[in-house]
């Protein structure tokens, strides 16, 4: 296939024949598929690593504005479905006398033999199949959170990691941040004793995003064929496309996947786990207000690890009806709170860990930030991924639990808040987080007899099969059926 490669003013010409031509699009059958494979270079010491960045209309700008303060990365590319968004960026290289190359699609991208590297941040969707073609055409990937948007697809890129001996970086970037390293280190020498239980905190204003009465239009700057993907070919049926794809399954994986990823990775590195938790619980539900998203902007997800249990919560809503400050958990509201025998740890933000002793008396503080992506370039350079700080197997596991906690809330049944609180009173590190999250609702004016919560199905997993025993509705929620030519293939 022919590359794409067009000055400005070439391009906003062919963007507007290409949003003519979406019905002819979503025609085509025989699209290729992945690009074939291409043989990276050899990188010298003092050659430039050439880096395209892949979708850049809301968290890619931080790609942007992150790689650019590396030294010794030139972006030489650029890469995004929708055309507005392209242009704009691409202009602002050229008044920089910064010459990029613009592409629509990825495929036509990743034949660009010009390439080093490519970073990734696109809709969840299509993330893992964006860094496995990207792994197979020879460049080194960054890959935003979650690396995955279901447990499968997430195996299979780190299977292909290792077959291409590429460099894979997950876009959990605390785990550049040596303050949290130093405190993780701390913790799991034992200064506070076992840990007794780790709780990820993901409480963040996700207001409701209306409620359409049918299909709405696509932005004629946007591709849809090339947005939509591996996901399912479907009228669009929110108001807004961009962003909103979060709360949504076939695209999004509700805040648990989106800013609760963070935390979840942040609790698991202190428990020291390197795989999927054994069992699994969820509770939850979207309410509080009616629209067209499916995810749960309220949930709380148990999963049952041998160190001690991780749960997480996630609130949408704020601390009250009609306020504006969300609530705050020990001096947390998007942290980690880790309690241990003789003592507990507040990680209030992305780079700072506070100590208490059992008496509630701060004893020692952690704080330190630093370039997750320079770390990424540092390991392009010295081809080693045991220099990255967040290797995508690590970015895999913590993903997979976002996505088991959400298959168990997605085959859960209607449940009473009576039932729910005795269900919950055997475990009392879930019930105090049950009773929290009801009273939370509570004042939020959620009537749980008139909109029950979701209780989840309980599940038993064998870790390193990366499959649940004896249920096959929650298998098949480990995987997808994508649309061809967007596949994520079988075999790497």
């Amino acid at each position: 296939m022919r590359k794409q490669k067009f000055n400005r003013r070439q391009f906003l010409k062919k963007s507007a024949l290409t949003a003519a031509s979406l019905s002819v699009w979503s025609t085509l059958k025989a699209q290729p598929n992945a690009p074939a494979n291409i043989n990276a270079r050899v990188i010298g010491a003092n050659d430039d690593i050439r880096v395209a960045v892949i979708g850049f209309n809301s968290r890619g700008q931080d790609h942007l504005k992150g790689m650019q303060e590396v030294k010794g990365v030139r972006i030489v590319a650029l890469c995004d479905v929708d055309s507005n968004v392209l242009g704009r960026e691409v202009k602002k290289f050229e008044d920089k006398k910064q010459p990029v190359t613009g592409y629509q699609d990825i495929r036509r991208l990743l034949e660009n033999k010009d390439i080093d590297a490519v970073t990734i941040a696109t809709p969840n969707h299509w993330h893992s199949l964006a860094a496995i073609w990207g792994i197979q055409a020879g460049k080194d990937v960054y890959v935003e959170k979650p690396v995955s948007h279901n447990v499968w697809e997430g195996r299979q890129l780190v299977t292909a990691a290792r077959k291409y001996e590429r460099i894979v970086q997950t876009g959990t970037q605390c785990r550049s941040s040596p303050g949290l390293a130093e405190a993780v280190a701390w913790v799991q020498a034992g200064n506070l004793g076992k840990i007794k239980v780790a709780r990820g905190l993901c409480y963040k204003r996700r207001a409701s995003i209306g409620k359409t009465t049918g299909p709405q239009p696509v932005p004629e700057s946007v591709n849809y064929n090339l947005w939509t993907g591996p996901a399912p070919m479907e009228p669009l049926r929110r108001a807004k496309l961009h962003y909103d794809w979060h709360w949504v399954w076939p695209t999004g994986n509700g805040d648990l996947g989106n800013q609760g990823i963070h935390q979840m990775d942040i609790a698991r590195w202190f428990l020291g786990e390197a795989e999927l938790s054994p069992r699994v619980l969820s509770v939850g539900g979207r309410v509080g207000y009616v629209d067209d998203g499916n995810t749960p902007n309220t949930l709380v997800v148990f999963h049952d690890y041998p160190t001690a249990p991780l749960i997480f919560e996630v609130r949408g809503l704020p601390q009250k009806s009609g306020a504006k400050a969300m609530d705050n958990y020990r001096g947390a509201d998007v942290g980690v709170v880790v309690d241990c025998e003789h003592g507990y740890i507040v990680n209030p933000s992305y780079t700072r860990v506070n100590v208490f002793d059992k008496d509630g008396k701060q004893i020692k503080t952690f704080d330190g930030k630093a370039s997750h992506y320079e770390n990424f370039i540092a390991a392009v350079r010295s081809r080693k991924s045991s220099d990255l700080h967040a290797d995508i197997l690590q970015g895999h596991i913590s993903s997979a639990l976002c996505h088991t906690g959400n298959i168990s809330y997605r085959l859960g049944k209607v449940t009473s808040p009576d039932e729910l609180r005795s269900t919950m009173r055997a475990n009392a590190d879930l019930a105090d987080s049950l009773n929290r999250m009801q009273e939370h609702l509570g004042a939020n004016a959620v009537n749980l007899t008139e909109t029950p919560l979701m209780l989840g199905t309980a599940l038993t997993m064998n870790p390193p099969s990366e499959r649940f025993t004896s249920n096959a509705d929650a298998n098949a929620l480990l995987a997808a059926s994508y649309r061809e030519p967007f596949v994520v293939p079988e075999k790497v």
